[in-house]
């Protein structure tokens, strides 16, 4: 994290939260504001000015945009539309894929670059999406220019999810920073609901991260440190089966931190995962992977390009070249965008020829297919290279013998297994179904209503001590996604 765990937990968050709902209404945006900059500072001290700059030339540009709009100068409005995205793109590129075109360079021109210099921002493709979307919506009429920079400030650098998303729409939040700039009275029940829930989500997301991304990402490390030629079959499906789990609890976590800390300042977010690894076809799993990212794209790419109203030819352009701005968007190099066009085609296959002939096929059967095709996309997403991805999917088939009698399999499969059946039932709603089936059984009467409050606080006690004692062991806890 930015600040360190402790920090965060035990003195930052509390800090700011006391303040904050000591405060009238009409301050805490500043508050706000202010606290998730000295967030960002606090990690990035080189670069905070760099997200402070954003804030301000993004909000002058909205109000230029709705200013020509409302003299109906449509074309100029258009000209400062283009020139804003254009200024973020920028930005994004020369921080975020000046390496990987100085590396092609260096590469085709056999010449030595120095790379040090250049070091990307924490957060910025998220930040940067968001003042994109923002700037959209008040072009298309969507939304009105937020009038005032603290508000839209703080809506840019809100600290629960300015790091690692999810990415937040200025016209999904509009009401409730309209709502809270009108508001000047506390109201001590929907303080006391949004904080319980709040925490809740919270601490959620800390056990997603801390007990069960952190615990499986171990079994990848050991499996991905291997030669590649020395990886047996059932080591490389379970190394990427670990990894599998390990990015979907680290970043499903992540997002649960980031709605909880939200929640408690009084903002509701778009949930950013929908059980993804019960998907049966790889066109679901992109609904339900990473929503904010996919919604992001679908509606100020793919739309705007002309979605899929145009011609076949046109429509398969344009999701491909979707799909490949989604590869890179996760990362400066060409195994990201090897991924994202991976599933693009996948996709625009499920589209146009198997799709429906899947309709027909028993459910496990989809469900495997798209768990393969998945673990597959893992494989190209994780490796420092085409060539390194290649060796290791030949490994997953069988390239290297399956190792059934080895000792290294045996005990892993021995020390793991009962973990990955854990992770397995974890990933999908059952839990989730289990506890408001005896919710429900439970809840007739006060007593019970009392009796599940009960459960559920004492559950959320223990996850919170069992996550507390692994920070302790766990010096450092970085999030995947802070890589993108």
């Amino acid at each position: 994290m930015v600040f360190s765990s402790f920090v965060f937990l035990f003195r930052f968050l509390p800090a700011v939260l006391v303040v904050y709902y000591c405060l009238p209404e009409c301050a805490r945006h500043f508050w706000l504001l202010l606290s998730s900059v000295l967030f960002y500072a606090w990690g990035e001290p080189n670069y905070v000015i760099l997200l402070v700059l954003s804030i301000a030339v993004n909000y002058f540009f909205g109000i230029l945009i709705g200013y020509y709009k409302n003299q109906n100068r449509r074309k100029a409005a258009g000209i400062v539309m283009i020139t804003a995205v254009s200024a973020n793109v920028l930005m994004l590129c020369v921080f975020k894929y000046s390496l990987m075109v100085l590396e092609l360079f260096e590469t085709i021109c056999s010449v030595q670059i120095d790379f040090a210099g250049i070091i990307l921002p924490a957060g910025i493709s998220f930040y940067t999406f968001q003042s994109v979307s923002y700037l959209a919506d008040v072009w298309r009429g969507d939304v009105k220019p937020q009038k005032s920079m603290v508000s839209f400030g703080m809506y840019i650098a809100m600290f629960p999810q300015l790091i690692a998303g999810p990415v937040v729409r200025y016209k999904f939040i509009e009401a409730q920073i309209e709502k809270k700039q009108k508001n000047q009275r506390n109201d001590l029940q929907r303080v006391i609901r949004n904080l319980s829930y709040g925490i809740g989500r919270f601490i959620v997301g800390l056990s997603k991260k801390v007990i069960l991304a952190n615990n499986v990402g171990i079994y990848w490390q050991q499996i991905s440190g291997t030669e590649t030629g020395e990886l047996s079959g059932i080591m490389a499906w379970f190394g990427i089966m670990a990894f599998a789990f390990q990015i979907y609890f680290d970043f499903s976590g992540y997002s649960d931190m980031a709605l909880g800390l939200a929640a408690m300042f009084g903002f509701r977010l778009e949930e950013n995962f929908n059980y993804p690894y019960i998907s049966k076809s790889i066109t679901e799993f992109w609904r339900r992977w990473h929503i904010s990212i996919g919604t992001w794209f679908r509606e100020y790419v793919y739309i705007p390009l002309g979605g899929n109203r145009t011609g076949r030819v046109r429509h398969i352009f344009n999701i491909l070249l979707v799909w490949m701005l989604t590869g890179l968007w996760h990362g400066a190099s060409f195994n990201f965008l090897l991924w994202g066009l991976y599933f693009g085609v996948i996709i625009l296959l499920e589209k146009y020829v198997i799709l429906k002939a899947l309709e027909y096929l028993p459910g496990m059967i989809r469900y495997v297919y798209s768990m393969v095709l998945i673990l597959f996309g893992w494989v190209i997403f994780e490796a420092d290279s085409i060539g390194e991805a290649g060796k290791y999917f030949k490994a997953l088939l069988g390239g290297n013998g399956w190792g059934i009698h080895s000792d290294t399999v045996i005990y892993m499969l021995y020390t793991g297994l009962f973990f990955m059946i854990l992770l397995i039932i974890g990933a999908t709603p059952l839990p989730a179904l289990i506890w408001k089936k005896m919710e429900k059984k439970l809840s007739g009467g006060r007593r019970g209503i009392v009796l599940c409050s009960l459960i559920k606080n004492m559950g959320y006690m223990v996850l919170m001590l069992v996550s507390t004692a692994y920070l302790v062991e766990q010096s450092y806890n970085p999030f995947l996604y802070f890589r993108f």
